[in-house]
């Protein structure tokens, strides 16, 4: 097919979707006019439906790094100008992302790497000998933290089997409760594979009942649809930077303090510490007793601009954005004989941004490098870092997954949904092969894009193709 013939059929979908009406973007990113080559030697703005591995970051934010480079220098204790101010910026940002998740007034705010360095941190102040209850719903970084700190701390983690209903998973939820003492459940507020959650005020009020904090992993939930610790009552909640259109590195965990004050320090070194002599070490109160070493101070900043301009969208836009993108995707895939989309429990409600389907028949890597190089497409492929729940959808081998975002178009969706279609009907135009355990095109001619950092790539691509040119 064409670039022109695609973008007609591209108009034929959204014309049929009489429902469904077009769909801008919420804000504006970095990179949404980024066109990418395709194998036909064509161009064609890059469709990245793949959110939620890492959103790009929110024009605003890149301009609020710019604005701030100036000023940066190290914080805390600095004498200098620069110092009092980047200290005074670190703090702010502290608040802000806070304030974000509508922490409480006793609550911490802790700046980390991402939601899984949130989570192995709050793993290792789990008060000794506590047990800890997870489900095999969720992502490796709130699996395997609370499975590898037991040996360390003493604790104990279940995995608790999902059941084939929210209702009945509920119920599972609290008959383990009461079978067994638990200091921590520990939950997704958003399916990295489908989007799909628990209701979240139900799950804490199951755990509280029985004398149980709750985690939430807020990677998913947090950029799609806001989340409030007051609400909820939830004790903690980790999320990250490079998730919520800030990717400079920084994420948070923000909660209850007591166990945060009085928990292992995360990292020995400089700034966590009170006092040090040779034969002992006086540790801070959180936050700083978690925060060793020169923060990511520019990351902190850009995280808290990225809340800032998400809390300042007007009440339900950032759902009902993602609802019509999501239920346009769904509508238009599910049309398509051939393909099957992915659903945890029948019964769930409110999903976010985030929907995965699979291709019987048809290699989810093949068909991923197929999106990319034929239509300009960005989605994942494989098992998502939730491979207990991969195996429990039957998809073991892989799957395909959609997600957007405040960035996304109704276009990027109409593409991938035109695209699915005219794989199934005419398969690839291009061959491809695996190398290194990924699909790509057989004697590939897209260029690099030209930017420093590349070079040896292409000098690479070079000298691997000379001998059969000379052939």
């Amino acid at each position: 097919m064409t670039v022109t013939a695609e973008r007609e059929s591209c108009a034929e979908v959204a014309a049929t979707a009489t429902t469904l009406p077009h769909v801008s973007p919420l804000l504006r990113v970095v990179g949404a006019d980024t066109t990418v080559p395709l194998v036909d030697g064509t161009q064609r703005v890059y469709a990245n439906l793949d959110y939620a591995a890492s959103a790009p970051a929110l024009e605003a934010v890149a301009a609020r790094v710019t604005e701030v480079l100036p000023l940066y220098a190290s914080v805390h204790r600095g004498a200098g100008y620069l110092s009092q101010v980047s200290t005074a910026l670190y703090e702010s940002a502290r608040q802000t992302i806070a304030r974000f998740v509508d922490a409480r007034p006793d609550d911490v705010a802790i700046i980390t790497r991402n939601t899984t360095d949130s989570l192995n941190l709050l793993a290792g102040v789990v008060p000794a000998g506590g047990r800890v209850l997870v489900l095999d719903v969720e992502h490796h970084a709130n699996l395997l933290p609370w499975v590898h700190s037991g040996g360390r701390h003493g604790n104990t983690t279940t995995i608790l089997p999902i059941e084939k209903t929210v209702a009945a998973t509920l119920d599972s939820l609290r008959d383990e409760l009461a079978r067994l003492p638990y200091a921590l459940v520990t939950v997704t507020g958003a399916s990295n594979v489908t989007g799909e959650s628990l209701p979240l005020d139900e799950v804490v009020a199951i755990a509280h009942a029985a004398g149980a904090r709750v985690a939430v992993d807020g990677a998913q939930l947090v950029p799609h649809r806001g989340f409030s610790l007051t609400a909820t009552d939830a004790d903690y909640v980790a999320f990250s930077g490079h998730k919520t259109y800030a990717p400079f590195g920084a994420g948070a965990l923000v909660g209850r303090r007591d166990w945060l004050d009085t928990g292992t320090p995360y990292l020995a070194g400089g700034g966590a510490v009170r006092d040090v002599r040779s034969d002992r070490t006086i540790w801070q109160p959180a936050p700083a007793r978690h925060e060793a070493g020169s923060p990511n101070v520019l990351g902190a900043i850009a995280l808290a601009e990225a809340c800032d301009q998400l809390g300042a969208l007007p009440a339900g836009a950032l759902a009902a954005h993602e609802e019509a993108l999501r239920g346009r995707l769904v509508d238009g895939l599910s049309a398509i004989d051939g393909v099957e989309v992915a659903r945890i429990w029948p019964d769930s409600a409110d999903p976010v941004g985030v929907l995965t389907f699979t291709v019987p028949g048809h290699d989810s890597g093949l068909v991923a490098a197929y999106l990319a190089a034929e239509h300009g497409i960005g989605v994942r492929d494989g098992r998502f870092c939730a491979h207990p729940l991969l195996a429990h959808l039957g998809a073991s081998g892989g799957a395909i997954r959609a997600s957007v975002g405040v960035g996304t178009t109704s276009e990027a969706v109409d593409r991938l949904v035109v695209a699915l279609r005219t794989y199934l009907a005419d398969g690839p135009a291009s061959q491809y092969e695996i190398v290194d355990a990924c699909w790509a095109v057989v004697d590939d001619t897209r260029p690099l894009v030209e930017v420093h950092g590349l070079d040896h790539l292409a000098a690479t691509a070079a000298a691997a193709c000379g001998p059969a040119l000379d052939d």
